[in-house]
């Protein structure tokens, strides 16, 4: 009887067990999502997103199939993802020039350039002056002497051969030897860096009149970029801005024909027949998915080439409208169709229009400028 009596309390034992842990598996289930939720809004947060950021967030993270959201502010991939299927939807829709989209796709960008800027850092920064790549223009600086020009000629294991350092005031009979230098240098798409070092000896390295200096391992990384930027080499309209008038606003005629080098939200670089001074103020206009942009800004800094009388101009961007920055970034992040070659850099009137399109017919015989004389 006793025996009996247990046997039937074995498959309610067996089913309550199965419940309990049916309970148990739920309510884990359920802390862990709660816990990634919470985890979510406070990483969003953090990031300077608002709740309904969040929202949206959430919702494009299921569209994209991303199982987890809060893997997209860990990933750049999955964020850029994120950005790509926001950026289709809102041209498919037609919302894309809302102004409160726009807000939010600035918000999306700003973020998604910190991690983007912060891989790219730990990328290509250097540490070391054994690093340094030959053909890498130096500024060297002499305690109570002045600043001199340089490049490096060789790089080695033991030592850093430079060329002999020369300025508009410096001498041909100029002891180096012994001489205690700074050395500044700027790194292309990375920051500039300096390191403090002795000049050991005066040679000749591959024919050129040369000083060995020893390396420094302890290099200082300073003026970081501040932009991602990517190479864009489309023609533009230059035109001078008048600061009396809205420098933002689409000219209708054409105006100086340059070459654009490259393009960031925060400015631009172009380049001209001639020289062209630091403190100009210009604007450039050209075409982005075959919509007219304008970008008004300030020279900053300039590369003249003689031998081919070019200036490489490199133009600091006054603060842009939202809409007109997002176009920008969406292009520096690859996220524009490709453009349509034949289309006008931007909108002119009827006869400026014919007059450019028999220009570009000509150009395409061979006959094509890469900018007009300044």
């Amino acid at each position: 009887m006793r025996f009996k009596r247990g046997k039937a309390l074995l498959p309610m034992l067996i089913l309550i067990l199965c419940l309990l842990v049916g309970v148990f598996v739920a309510t884990s289930s359920r802390a862990q999502k709660s816990g990634n939720w919470l985890q979510f809004f406070a990483k969003g947060k953090e990031a300077g997103f608002t709740i309904k950021d969040m929202e949206q967030l959430k919702q494009l993270a299921a569209s994209c199939n991303i199982p987890d959201p809060l893997t997209i502010f860990q990933s750049k991939k999955q964020f850029e993802t994120i950005i790509r299927s926001l950026v289709k939807t809102l041209h498919l829709s037609g919302e894309y020039n809302n102004p409160v989209t726009q807000l939010f796709l600035a918000r999306l960008f700003d973020y998604y350039h910190k991690i983007e800027m912060q891989t790219t850092e730990n990328k290509i920064k250097i540490t070391t002056s054994r690093q340094i790549s030959e053909g890498q223009p130096l500024r060297v600086l002499v305690a109570g002497t002045g600043v001199y020009k340089s490049e490096v000629v060789k790089n080695t294991t033991n030592n850093l051969a430079i060329a002999r350092p020369v300025n508009a005031g410096s001498q041909s009979s100029m002891e180096w030897y012994g001489l205690k230098i700074s050395v500044y240098f700027w790194r292309e798409d990375d920051a500039g860096y300096v390191f403090d070092s002795e000049v050991i000896d005066e040679v000749f390295s591959k024919g050129i009149s040369s000083l060995k200096i020893e390396h420094n391992d302890s290099l200082f990384r300073t003026q970081k970029r501040k932009s991602m930027r990517v190479k864009y080499q489309k023609p533009a309209f230059l035109y001078l801005v008048n600061d009396a008038e809205n420098p933002h606003r689409l000219e209708k005629v054409a105006g100086l024909r340059v070459m654009l080098e490259d393009i960031s939200g925060s400015g631009c670089a172009f380049k001209v027949f001639g020289q062209v001074t630091v403190g100009l103020r210009f604007k450039v206009q050209f075409l982005l998915d075959k919509i007219p942009v304008c970008v008004p800004g300030t020279v900053r800094s300039v590369d003249y080439y003689r031998d081919s009388n070019t200036t490489i101009v490199h133009m600091e961007a006054d603060p842009l409208p939202i809409g007109t920055k997002n176009y920008l970034l969406c292009e520096v992040f690859n996220l524009l169709p490709e453009e349509d070659e034949d289309e006008l850099p931007f909108r002119v009137i009827e006869d400026e229009a014919d007059g450019i399109k028999e220009k570009s017919a000509d150009q395409k015989t061979g006959q094509k400028e890469e900018a007009v004389n300044a």
